[in-house]
């Protein structure tokens, strides 16, 4: 589960793995000795203080679940593997907020002296909120199917959905009122690998690009995504001008009233109530 306090740290160092993985044809044949290392995030504090088993990860079972993993499964790269098993241990461990993973090894068929050959990967939970809206069709009909295929993908998991509201459209295209709403989810996947998950699921649900801020069967816009802020060409996070946004700041106010905007530190309930304010001024 993501904790912004799971920072306690469980290790397991020189855990030696016979396995087949490689690109070569003898190297996932014959398979060789891999070495693991492993730094597993979690909070232990609880068991810490009763001294109970059930309140932490067991390492031993953790040492057993990658002997497993490497076992039943194979990949040519070293990069596959240290991606995989990570995903698989932040999986099957759902206390674990992060883990610090490195796959060694030591008879690469390098043919040149060498001391080892390895990869290290850090992957974690990251919590991002996506906006989601919908005014072609049965509207509520392509937000329900949204929210199936983020609880079918299996590195998002959905935690929280706000009320969905009617709102009046965004942008100047005259076009019928949007249902709006917001969602919590965790992910292993990163900003953009997220974007191409919820690009997908907008496109097996008709989703055509031809207007800017015109009619949709459905949208999905990530908020935020930790705190992080983060620009590039087909993204950013925070998302722009939702601090001018009544159908997300609502919602979010109604889901998560004291977070945080990464970048102004003003809360959501703030922001909607500046919002509210500014737009009573103007008579809207």
């Amino acid at each position: 589960m993501y904790s912004e306090w799971a920072k306690d740290e469980i290790r397991i160092e020189g855990l030696e793995v016979f396995a087949h993985h490689g690109v070569y044809a003898e190297e996932t044949q014959n398979g060789q000795i891999f070495i693991v290392n492993a730094t597993l995030y979690t909070d232990i504090s609880q068991a810490g203080r009763t001294d109970d088993l059930e309140r932490t990860v067991n390492y031993g079972t953790v040492c057993h679940f990658i002997t497993d993993w490497m076992q039943e499964n194979t990949c040519q790269l070293l990069e596959a593997v240290a991606e995989k098993l990570a995903a698989a241990l932040l999986l099957e461990y759902r206390t674990l907020a992060a883990v610090d993973l490195e796959i060694q090894k030591p008879h690469a068929p390098i043919k040149l002296p060498f001391g080892n050959v390895s990869v290290k990967v850090h992957r974690s939970w990251h919590r991002a909120y996506i906006a989601v809206g919908s005014n072609l069709g049965n509207r509520e009909e392509h937000i329900a199917g949204a929210l199936c295929a983020l609880k079918e993908h299996p590195l998002i998991v959905l935690k929280k959905s706000s009320e969905l509201i009617v709102t009046k459209p965004y942008g100047g295209v005259e076009q019928e009122d949007f249902l709006n709403g917001v969602l919590e989810i965790e992910t292993l996947l990163g900003p953009e690998q997220l974007l191409e998950a919820l690009h997908e699921i907008e496109n097996a649900a008709g989703r055509k690009r031809t207007v800017r801020w015109g009619p949709r069967t459905l949208d999905l816009d990530i908020l935020f995504y930790d705190r992080l802020y983060y620009e590039s060409k087909d993204l950013r996070i925070p998302h722009v001008d939702l601090e001018n946004r009544t159908f997300v700041l609502r919602p979010m106010a109604e889901m998560e009233p004291f977070l945080r905007h990464p970048i102004s530190g003003k809360t959501m309930i703030q922001l909607l109530r500046e919002l509210e304010e500014k737009d009573g001024a103007k008579g809207e």
